[in-house]
């Protein structure tokens, strides 16, 4: 089959790679598209912790399930030729605060979904939302699930609160603004990005500013006295500036950090706003299973920015790169 492997010191290319074999307790799942994530960059430029080349990339993918072995060895077909997506949080244990010794991500060290085939375990099987296409399924697990742990079970965010997303354009945030917008809060996003902070705004932001300019936190501060949710998926120097518009008792969530060390805060910002400040990694099945009723109650859209046959491999991830995209690159298996 062909597949997107990694073979260490920035070489990622499509390639030949032995077709997976369903074993106990998993799924041939046949992809027909699977979506880029940050982490996929991070393997490429060896910034990713724990890489083990080669190894197939991807932590995304809709498919149709080919074959079932249960814990028995025997074949199953109750998920046989049905449309699922997969959820890429692997092992994630029995407590819903954190993840357990056994937690790994889909796409290394596990082989990946950048390829025509992949074995996943039966528990990361779902049905794929029937009101979203195959780019829309494939772009949904992982920033999916991320978004609403970070606003439902991490932030508990309410309905007509006030939300600040930051970095808007990116799937995550993206994903974040539909479920924030469909709970019915009021939401301000960041983009240095005209077109992203104008796409936010038609797609139901109230609020876009351009997280360059030095008076930014101030002009949204003055306009709704501030924000009760965060969340952020940069953290760096910016990060102080964001909590600049946090209101008193506000949560701040912080889902990732592209923009490096968070520095520049003074530390009576955090005690006298008495400011909650929350980490947040992937998350439980629970809220995987629970996303995806929530997608499927309000029948939300997914914001796909471009898809790519699979051997366009480097035109995608460059697209990723550039951080030009809005919403999420999704890689096609076929042209079918």
């Amino acid at each position: 089959m062909q597949a997107v492997v990694f073979y260490g010191d920035g070489d990622s290319r499509v390639t030949s790679w032995p077709k997976p074999q369903v074993q106990s307790g998993t799924a041939l799942l046949r992809v027909e598209a699977a979506a880029l994530n940050r982490r996929d960059l991070w393997i490429v430029m060896g910034r990713y912790p724990g890489v083990k080349p080669p190894v197939v990339l991807g932590s995304d993918a809709v498919g149709v399930v080919e074959a079932v072995a249960n814990d028995a060895n025997r074949e199953q077909t109750s998920w046989c030729g049905q449309r699922v997506v997969v959820n890429p949080s692997l092992g994630w244990g029995a407590d819903q605060h954190r993840q357990g010794p056994d937690f790994e991500i889909l796409g290394s060290p596990r082989q990946g979904t950048f390829a025509q085939w992949v074995v996943v375990p039966l528990e990361a099987l779902h049905p794929a939302p029937k009101h979203l296409d195959l780019a829309q399924c494939a772009a949904l697990p992982l920033a999916g699930l991320t978004a609403y742990r970070a606003l439902f079970t991490r932030a508990c965010v309410q309905p007509e609160e006030r939300v600040l997303i930051t970095g808007i354009g990116g799937g995550v945030a993206q994903m974040a603004l539909s479920f924030a917008r469909a709970l019915g809060c009021r939401i301000a996003v960041t983009s240095a990005d005209a077109a992203k902070r104008q796409a936010a705004l038609q797609a139901g932001a109230d609020w876009a500013g351009d997280y360059t300019d030095p008076h930014w936190s101030a002009a949204l501060q003055q306009e709704w006295g501030g924000v009760d949710v965060i969340i952020d998926g940069s953290a760096g120097p910016g990060l102080a500036q964001a909590l600049e518009a946090a209101d008193y008792g506000a949560r701040v969530v912080i889902y990732g950090g592209t923009a490096g060390t968070i520095d520049g805060i003074p530390p009576r910002v955090l005690f006298w706003k008495q400011l909650t400040m929350l980490g947040t990694t992937m998350g439980s099945d629970a809220d995987f299973a629970a996303m995806l009723r929530f997608v499927h109650k309000h029948q939300l859209p997914i914001v796909v920015d471009q898809t790519y046959p699979l051997d366009q491999w480097p035109q995608a991830l460059q697209r990723l790169r550039s951080s030009a995209q809005t919403g999420k690159v999704v890689l096609r298996m076929s042209d079918e």
